[in-house]
């Protein structure tokens, strides 16, 4: 503990610097500064104050240890020992925590994400559940107070998604959703089987934190754009209008197109959106294959095609193989209620993160 110690001291100096900074009135006078200062004192604060707590335990805890060494009376002594052992367990629990506290942070987790799901293998059966999916995900967004915007939609004649993108909005959503990348499996009769026979569909999901223009550094060289005109479900303007755009990262091969809108400069918009947190997620897995070893051993972060969860109808039960964590409560889950899978995969990141300090 002592490593650990030494360095929550020097967090603690650099958090007494930070707020004598922030009574500064240079500092409040200078908006951009202030904000960055606060944000970096609000992110540390939970961390000082879990250390400042952890502190007064271990001061207690050594008081009652001078006690327990000199003379005192039964009854005393009996009480003694009781407080010791529960300043002891209360100390144990603040160093784990100040252990998961000091964990690198992810610098994409506070961001908002761009997810995008599609129905795989399958046929309608997988482009329904593509849509089971997003329902889930949608309603899970609503539950934590967040705003979902669909930003492309292709739709398939059963009713489902073949291809749907959509943008989550809100406080850490990335830091929730990061985990749920890969391929997601659904076993049920589908309503055209008459034999009752149960098929196995898949559908994959990719989760993008969104990224600004600043952020992956995009030349406006390296981006062919094309304009042409919409087809398929729309409305009156499409082919009749060139709305629809096509932007194609050169350096990466990259293409995102979009005509939702009746707009180009919408679609283009949205394209170029898709595409940022496209070329920015590239490259962000780029840098994870270059650290093999870390990347197999965090939760969520490793191949894209890899099956990470089962949804059984029949018997009513969600299983996330990452984790081995199986729940009869299929319903719920898919009505939004994914805070308990969550967590379990957070608690995993963050226990083998804690391995390999």
């Amino acid at each position: 503990m002592i490593n650990l110690y030494e360095q929550l001291e020097g967090v603690e100096d650099h958090y007494i610097q930070l707020t004598k900074q922030l009574a500064d009135p240079e500092v409040i006078a200078d908006t951009n500064r202030l904000l960055a200062l606060s944000k970096e004192e609000g992110n540390l604060r939970e961390t000082i104050d879990t250390y400042r707590k952890y502190k007064k335990a271990v001061e207690e805890y050594q008081e009652v240890e001078e006690m327990l060494q000199g003379s005192l009376e039964p009854d005393m002594e009996e009480l003694a020992k009781e407080e010791h052992d529960t300043l002891m367990q209360e100390k144990e629990a603040l160093e784990e925590q100040l252990k998961i506290l000091l964990l690198p942070k992810d610098e994409n987790d506070e961001k908002n994400i761009i997810m995008e799901i599609r129905g795989a293998a399958g046929g309608d059966e997988a482009q329904l559940f593509a849509g089971d999916l997003f329902h889930m995900y949608q309603k899970y967004a609503d539950n934590q107070g967040w705003k979902t915007e669909i930003i492309e939609a292709s739709t398939s004649d059963a009713g489902g998604y073949k291809e749907i993108i959509f943008a989550i909005q809100g406080n850490n959503v990335y830091s929730k959703l990061k985990y749920e990348s890969g391929a997601h499996r659904v076993q049920r009769v589908p309503e055209t089987e008459s034999q009752g026979r149960i098929h196995t569909s898949t559908a994959t999901v990719v989760v993008m934190p969104e990224a600004e223009d600043v952020e992956v550094n995009l030349d406006a060289n390296d981006i062919r754009v094309d304009i042409f005109r919409a087809s398929g479900a729309g409305g009156q303007h499409v082919n009749m209008t060139d709305s629809a755009v096509r932007l194609t990262h050169l350096p990466t091969g990259i293409v995102v197109s979009m005509q939702d809108e009746r707009s180009q400069i919408k679609n283009r918009e949205k394209a170029m959106k898709v595409l940022l947190a496209r070329v920015n997620d590239y490259y962000i897995q780029q840098a994870q294959a270059e650290v093999d070893a870390e990347r197999k051993s965090a939760v969520g972060t490793g191949d894209r095609s890899e099956r990470i969860r089962t949804y059984n109808f029949p018997q009513g039960r969600v299983t996330d193989h990452r984790v081995h964590l199986t729940l009869h409560k299929l319903e719920q889950v898919l009505n939004g209620d994914l805070d308990e899978i969550i967590e379990t995969l957070i608690i995993e990141d963050q226990t083998k993160k804690l391995e390999n300090m």
